[in-house]
């Protein structure tokens, strides 16, 4: 339980890597993956952090090793949040920027496929927002995977 197969160091560089190489495919994924989870988008991740798990612990199977990779993960997590935080270029690339999905009552479709944004996504956001499409003056699919809709003013 107590005894680990390999040196305590190669779960931190393993972690690391795992971890560095899961953001860039996760960011590559899409705003929408990370932002609203569907039940496929759960079972993805479910086994992506199983096909991982072999990575994180070269097999090993102690206690230590498990705790060493478990740390490793929440202290490069926590540094990636604090140099993105003071990294507004680092920040924008790792998290994405906003982006423009419709203006004026028109929807942006070539701008919905390459964001790979469900129309349906867009039609509940103007639904929960109580905003007709003809009343909408812009349609904004931000960072976190969250369309924001900004109704028109009435006069």
């Amino acid at each position: 339980m107590f005894d680990m197969q390999v040196p305590w160091w190669e779960f931190m560089v393993r972690a690391t890597v795992v971890y560095v190489l899961l953001l860039v495919m996760v960011r590559l994924s899409g705003k929408r993956t990370v932002g609203q989870f569907t039940p496929f988008d759960l079972i993805v991740v479910m086994l992506l952090s199983e096909s991982v798990s072999g990575s994180l612990t070269a097999q090993d199977a102690s206690l230590p090793g498990g705790l060493i990779v478990a740390a490793t993960l929440v202290l490069v997590d926590f540094a990636i949040a604090a140099a993105t935080s003071r990294n507004r270029k680092l920040g924008a690339a790792l998290e994405g920027n906003p982006v423009l999905i419709g203006r004026d009552g028109v929807i942006y479709k070539d701008v919905l496929r390459r964001e790979r944004v469900p129309e349906a996504d867009v039609e509940k956001a103007l639904r929960h927002a109580d905003c007709d499409l003809e009343d909408m003056r812009m349609a904004i699919l931000e960072s976190d995977g969250n369309i924001n809709i900004m109704k028109r003013q009435r006069g």
